[in-house]
């Protein structure tokens, strides 16, 4: 990837994490990055692994990139950890992902703290098992007071059911005179969904080369900046996010508009 700095091309593929980190502008960070976890299988699958090795080392990479945002000065990074579609998955797999959720919750939580690191969850997590919805509800209670940084899990989740049960809500606000068909507008639309009180994703990152958003805040990242790798989420670290950031930062965000609009607005 090449940017250009101080006017001079710079090739930085080959920087160190060190010298991503002296190129990122920290007063022009995406408040809230949203990432596709993809590529744990076919991790596993080219070292002759099972398929649950790819995602033991996930987790890994969770740990490192939700530390890294945190100290970078990230608001928030949700995370797509387990789609409404994954149950499809085999019964020995689906149980094996609720176990590293489980153990997940368990280990990080301290974590979480030290790094006042508030923790929440979107999606159907009355799905989930019940051993799981008693850690999740345990995180979230003792992690609300933290400031620092949101960490959003996405789990059984997704974007038009999100969107579905918005609609659902609004119309029996609607049916018991709490809201007029009148006020609906994109703002209280908004305050139906699953990430109410959220910002929007500015950053949208899928791993493992695929280049679709799955179903995943479909609402929310209509205007995010999206950035695909091939780096598969087991090898996703640091200077993998670092490069992500870089490029969205050398990206000329419009929102509808026209650059001289954009000039005069800065």
């Amino acid at each position: 990837m090449i940017i250009e700095e101080k006017d001079e091309n710079i090739n930085i593929d080959g920087l160190t994490e060190e010298e991503l980190l002296e190129l990122i502008d920290g007063d022009h960070l995406p408040a809230h990055i949203a990432i596709i976890m993809d590529g744990n299988g076919r991790w596993a699958r080219v070292r002759g692994l099972p398929r649950i090795a790819g995602h033991r080392e996930g987790i890994n990479s969770v740990r490192d990139i939700v530390t890294c945002c945190r100290e970078i000065g990230i608001k928030v990074l949700t995370i797509y950890a387990f789609s409404a579609e994954n149950w499809k998955r085999p019964e020995l797999e689906v149980s094996a992902l609720m176990t590293f959720l489980e153990e997940y919750l368990q280990r990080e939580l301290e974590t979480l703290m030290d790094n006042d690191i508030r923790f929440m969850t979107i999606g159907q997590t009355d799905k989930l098992p019940r051993s799981v919805q008693k850690w999740i509800r345990k995180v979230v209670k003792e992690t609300e007071n933290n400031s620092s940084m949101v960490l959003n899990i996405a789990l059984s989740y997704g974007g038009r059911t999100e969107i579905v049960d918005a609609i659902k809500h609004i119309a029996k606000d609607a049916l018991e005179g709490r809201v007029m068909p009148e006020d609906i507008d994109m703002g209280l639309f908004s305050k139906y969904l699953y990430t109410h009180g959220l910002p929007d994703p500015d950053l949208m990152i899928r791993t493992s080369g695929e280049t679709r958003v799955s179903n995943f805040l479909l609402w929310q990242i209509a205007y995010a900046e999206l950035y695909f790798t091939k780096t598969l989420w087991p090898d996703f670290r640091k200077h993998d996010l670092f490069l992500a950031i870089l490029d969205y930062q050398h990206r000329e965000r419009r929102f509808g508009m026209v650059e001289e609009q954009i000039s005069r607005a800065n």
